[in-house]
């Protein structure tokens, strides 16, 4: 896995910035009722959607989590009071506390099952009933754009997707999350290049490709005789899941 303290600082750069995190926030907050109260972002990051879904909805009290330090700062200076360091297996918040909950780009880091478990629990543990839990699911997936960058990764090894749709829509059920509905967004700015894709393999992007294997750089090599070397290919489309807690 990537080290996020590490990540932090440019983080946002290598992942569409701004336009990719408006088009999530307006998906994220489709599926949210309008009314007041308050909002957990449980993986808060940067803050770069955390800020945005505060500026869209100001009659909500929005709070962001995170656990890596680096990450706490950059989205601290973004939403100045709200966001806190905590682990998000493990909120430092009462039940209940919470009309809605989010987390964008979290589950599919989340290798161990019982982690990944953990988060869906604490996140329906802290919503009230009839609450809102939004995610996003199947991250990978979202990437494969059927290009000639995909033909040529398509043999690599791969870990089962942790964010797979239809386990998260278990581990929901088993908190008590019903789910309500879906939405889908560009993660514009996302498009592979060739070239762009090489780098992100040296630097340890896929996880199951370690920096400086033999594998991997015969990938690397693969890539680098396609054409068109920086032009990006299709953006990702990523897909978001709603559940009402119930109860």
């Amino acid at each position: 896995m990537l080290d996020y303290d590490k990540e932090a600082e440019s983080y946002d750069k290598l992942r569409g910035g701004e336009p990719r995190a408006r088009a999530a926030a307006d998906a994220v907050l489709g599926l949210i009722p309008d009314h007041e109260g308050r909002l957990l972002d449980n993986g808060c990051g940067t803050g770069i959607v955390t800020r945005l879904l505060a500026g869209a909805r100001p009659a909500l009290r929005i709070t962001g989590v995170d656990l890596t330090s680096a990450m706490v700062r950059r989205a601290s200076a973004r939403l100045p009071g709200g966001v806190v360091r905590a682990d998000s297996r493990r909120l430092p918040f009462p039940d209940g506390t919470f009309d809605a909950v989010t987390s964008v780009w979290l589950l599919h880091l989340l290798d161990d099952p019982a982690d990944l478990r953990a988060v869906i629990a604490e996140s329906a543990r802290v919503l009230r009933p009839g609450g809102t839990y939004v995610t996003t699911v199947d991250k990978a997936k979202a990437h494969d754009v059927g290009s000639d960058i995909d033909a040529v990764l398509g043999p690599r090894p791969r870990r089962p997707a942790s964010d797979d749709p239809a386990l998260v829509d278990a581990y929901a059920a088993e908190a008590g999350l019903v789910r309500t509905g879906l939405a889908r967004f560009t993660g514009v700015g996302q498009g592979r290049s060739p070239r762009r894709t090489v780098t992100d393999l040296r630097r340890g992007w896929f996880t199951l490709l370690p920096p400086g294997e033999p594998r991997t750089e015969e990938f690397a090599g693969r890539l680098a005789r396609l054409p068109d070397q920086d032009r990006p290919r299709a953006d990702p489309v990523f897909t978001v899941h709603a559940y009402r807690r119930s109860g």
